[in-house]
């Protein structure tokens, strides 16, 4: 049988997985990205994972305060994913329009999300140009009554 060469990055793009914006608190500042690679690595203890690019404001953010939420959108907030994923912390307030709250550890939950993971870091696993952060899960929650948003390549980046 001939085997045939796949273009990885196309092939990986058929993973379906939700779209999330991961938030953080450090130094008084507040901020968050659009993440699509989260997923849950435990039930005891309850664990979540986030893939976070090193170059990204939120990254050192995380890495500093060692909190982080998971917001999961619903079908509904491709403009909040939108938003989150397309500009930077360093150079824009992304929560001036954006109501959010703040539960155990401080760091932002979307008033409007689906649902929300608050986490508190257990480990950071250097991944390529990414860091694995995981998580504890100290508090969730659902918020609504509505599908996930589904990452689709097309839409948000």
């Amino acid at each position: 049988m001939e085997r045939v060469e796949l273009d990885a990055q196309n092939v990986l793009e058929k993973i379906l997985n939700g779209v999330t914006v991961v938030t953080s608190k450090a130094g008084g500042k507040i901020n968050g990205l659009t993440v699509a690679w989260a997923t849950q690595v435990s039930f005891q203890p309850p664990l979540v994972a986030v893939s976070v690019g090193k170059t990204r404001y939120t990254h050192d953010m995380i890495r500093s305060s060692r909190i982080f939420a998971v917001n999961i959108l619903h079908e509904g907030q491709v403009d909040v994913a939108r938003l989150f994923g397309l500009q930077s912390g360093r150079n824009i307030d992304k929560f001036a329009t954006i109501p959010y709250e703040t539960k155990v550890t401080g760091a932002p939950i979307l008033k409007d999300c689906l649902a929300y993971l608050d986490c508190e870091v257990e480990g950071a696993i250097p991944v390529g140009d990414h860091t694995l952060f995981t998580g504890r899960i100290v508090d969730a929650n659902i918020k609504a009554d509505k599908k996930p948003l589904i990452y689709n390549p097309d839409d948000y980046w």
